[in-house]
């Protein structure tokens, strides 16, 4: 007899691969014992637990001991002749595992099953222990099922309550802030906010590599403080449009919605196209953005972090506009956390700069993309095609790309499981606060005290102090320069007292501004 239980027995006996990889996999061992590795977990069980070699046995186990995979689930369903199902449910009418599995089915398919009335008290759909929920469960009583599922059978993001998940719930922003303004002072903060937004716009077109284009990085500075937390309906077609105009201007080649296939990647003249991620199809794109916005509107804001992550990756993930993407999705970090009361006004949260502040942190955020899309292609890579011939779509583009698995790709685009997404984020936020705006925070209390010092010596207004300030920082001392354009600085009692204060004023701070 093989060893796989649960969900392994029911992808080997059905012939079904995921995408996803399962958070836990059972399997009957010599020995009853846990194993964890890189976030998933193996479990081994004597074989008194093994369930009876059938459709119900395997998928009440899975349901009981290894949560609720809705990718695999959907892909089982589809497989599956529903009398198969339709008779477990009438053979245990009142069966938690076999009411919650038929509700599942009908959520996942819209098809109706062939049964009969059920009983037995109500169960979450969703543990709300182990999942990310709806907070206010809408009750399905043909079912008897408490249905927290937070998103719709369009788009369902799953994320999984693992430790790191529930620390994230715990971590209070708007303390971090406080302290830090006890620290520093209101004032002092405020500049650093001002700062800060500026940083994070440069920081996101970095990214991008577009890092030099000034005009856009003042102009998507402007857009985060006019729209961060202002618009009812952030993910609606119009919102994502105005945005999209208001980041990238006016002249974007194609505004909107796109209304043609996309993929992540670059076309080289050596090598030809080279696809890192398809995208789900355009057709989808309504259902799938309805889906993301009932996941914001169903959770609850004692879950900011997760809700953040989720809104920001789910929407790269679903690659909606034909330009723009990346730095909407990170301005939807701090959309989320502005709505939600974590961080207030008028503070932006550096997300963008944190992940440009070196190598590693821009290569772990490859990579926690890469956690998604890489299995995607691994899968349906051979799918992608280049016709010889462009092929015109409604939203004017022409393009070559084909990709022929769509359907069977569907299922790991609406119910994706963005747990490690939440986790990276939850890191990076903590890093944000704890280093980048403390960090900034004691440059601008350091640049204010200094340029006060100085004012005791030299009059001048701030811009020339801070011309000052800059040239020595950067050299080390006053240079011809400086002097030149300052003749009151060709004294030499002056000028090195000048770079002794700023010396003194910025000792054991970084040069990172």
């Amino acid at each position: 007899m093989g060893g796989e239980i649960g969900y392994a027995w029911l992808a080997s006996t059905y012939e079904l691969d995921v995408v996803q990889p399962f958070p836990v996999e059972s399997r009957i061992g010599r020995a009853r014992h846990t194993l964890e590795h890189d976030g998933r977990r193996s479990e081994a069980y004597l074989e008194s637990m093994r369930p009876p070699a059938t459709l119900p046995g395997h998928l009440t186990f899975a349901l009981k001991h290894e949560g609720v995979h809705l990718e695999f689930l959907a892909r089982l369903f589809r497989s599956l002749p529903p009398e198969s199902l339709a008779a477990w449910v009438r053979s245990e009418p009142t069966g938690q595992y076999a009411r919650r599995a038929g509700f599942l089915y009908e959520w996942l398919t819209g098809e109706h099953l062939d049964i009969t009335k059920t009983g037995g008290n109500y169960r979450d759909a969703l543990n709300p222990d182990d999942y990310v929920t709806a907070t206010q469960p809408r009750r399905n009583r043909r079912w008897r099922i408490n249905d927290n599922l937070p998103g719709t059978p369009d788009y369902c993001p799953m994320v999984r309550r693992t430790p790191q998940v529930e620390r994230s719930r715990g971590y209070d922003i708007r303390r971090q802030l406080e302290s830090m303004e006890g620290e520093f002072g209101a004032d002092i903060l405020r500049r650093s906010a001002v700062w800060l937004t500026i940083k994070e716009s440069q920081a996101s077109f970095v990214i991008e590599h577009e890092g030099s284009h000034q005009g856009r990085i003042q102009r998507f500075a402007a857009a985060m403080e006019a729209y961060c937390g202002q618009q009812e309906e952030p993910l609606s077609a119009q919102t994502l449009s105005e945005l999209q105009s208001a980041i990238l201007g006016v002249a974007t080649i194609q505004p909107g919605l796109r209304q043609s296939p996309v993929f992540v990647g670059s076309r080289s003249i050596g090598q030809g196209p080279v696809v890192h991620y398809v995208c789900p199809p355009w057709e989808w794109l309504s259902g799938l953005l309805g889906g993301l916005s009932q996941f914001l509107d169903s959770t609850g804001p004692e879950d900011a972090i997760t809700r953040a992550a989720v809104a920001s990756f789910g929407f790269v993930f679903i690659h909606p506009l034909a330009d723009g993407n990346g730095r909407i999705s990170r301005f939807l970090i701090n959309d989320t956390l502005r709505r939600d009361g974590a961080v207030p006004e008028p503070f932006i949260l550096p997300i963008s700069a944190a992940i440009t502040s070196s190598s590693m942190r821009r290569i772990e955020y490859d990579r926690v993309l890469e956690r998604y899309s890489r299995p995607l292609m691994r899968r349906y890579g051979d799918a992608v095609d280049f016709l010889t011939r462009r092929q015109a779509y409604p939203d004017g583009i022409e393009s070559d790309f084909t990709f022929s698995a769509y359907e069977e790709a569907g299922p790991t685009w609406r119910y994706p499981d963005l747990t490690d997404q939440v986790e990276y984020l939850e890191e990076i936020v903590r890093y944000t606060l704890e280093h980048e705006m403390h960090q900034q925070a004691a440059i601008q209390r350091a640049w204010h005290m200094t340029r006060e010092t100085i004012k005791e010596w030299v009059e001048g207004p701030d811009e020339h102090i801070d011309r000052i300030i800059r040239a020595v920082r950067q050299h080390g001392s006053v240079s011809g320069k400086l002097r030149r354009d300052f003749p009151v600085l060709d004294d030499p009692l002056l000028t090195e007292r000048l770079e002794a204060i700023v010396g003194e004023g910025f000792a054991g701070i970084g040069r990172t501004e």
